[in-house]
């Protein structure tokens, strides 16, 4: 209240009297915020810098996996890891190396691929992606149950149609068929008229024993 009684002379001289007994203070305040968006700026430069490189380098790999360069396409992918384990760029190479080391019937290596990729990737639906290709190749080395397991940790809005292939694939391997069968009819009913995956899906719901025959 004792502010609003002055006159705008008094105001103003004790304005510059503030001004003056704190000048260091607002100086120094001012640098700080200077260097505090300059080095936001620099970091984001950085960033952009970063990600741009891990792109080129992501580029190369593909260029190299596509002409069978297998070497150099390892050399490449090894530096994405070394030099931008936290680039989405990264993952995305370790998700082709587990599919190329799969193909190779590699089951190993498609593991260690997919490990870092889980461990690296931050989007939630990648990182579910992920987790259903474990699931895959869990269930290739023989073990429905750990499969079968990992496959429930993933959200049920997430590649709904994928999780439910693999969950009956699972299901089937355990010889819980009736669960298999609901698992793949879920499949079904996710996918499009058209999908490429529908046929598979309807073959393997086909090659269930009839329900008369399952164990109780």
């Amino acid at each position: 209240m004792a502010f609003e009684v002055l006159d705008e002379h008094e105001q103003g001289e004790l304005v510059r009297k503030w001004l003056r007994a704190n000048a260091m203070s607002i100086a120094v305040g001012i640098a700080i915020g200077l260097a505090l968006i300059f080095g936001w700026q620099q970091w984001k430069v950085r960033q952009v810098r970063t990600q741009g490189e891990a792109a080129l380098q992501y580029r190369a790999f593909a260029d190299a996996a596509a002409a069978k360069r297998d070497d150099d396409a390892v050399k490449i992918a090894e530096a994405l890891r070394k030099d931008h384990a936290g680039s989405p760029y990264a993952v995305f190479a370790a998700l082709a190396q587990a599919e190329a080391a799969v193909n190779k019937g590699d089951l190993a290596a498609a593991q260690a691929d997919l490990a870092f990729a889980d461990q690296n990737a931050k989007d939630p639906a990648l990182k579910s992606l992920i987790a259903l290709r474990v699931a895959r190749v869990t269930l290739a080395t023989g073990d429905a149950a750990a499969a079968l397991a990992r496959i429930d940790g993933v959200p049920k809005t997430d590649f709904s149609a994928l999780a439910s292939e693999l969950r009956g694939d699972a299901l089937a391997r355990l010889g819980r068929h009736a669960d298999a069968r609901a698992a793949y009819e879920d499949a079904l009913k996710s996918l499009d008229a058209q999908a490429p995956g529908r046929d598979i899906v309807q073959m393997k719901l086909g090659d269930l024993p009839a329900a008369e025959s399952q164990k109780s």
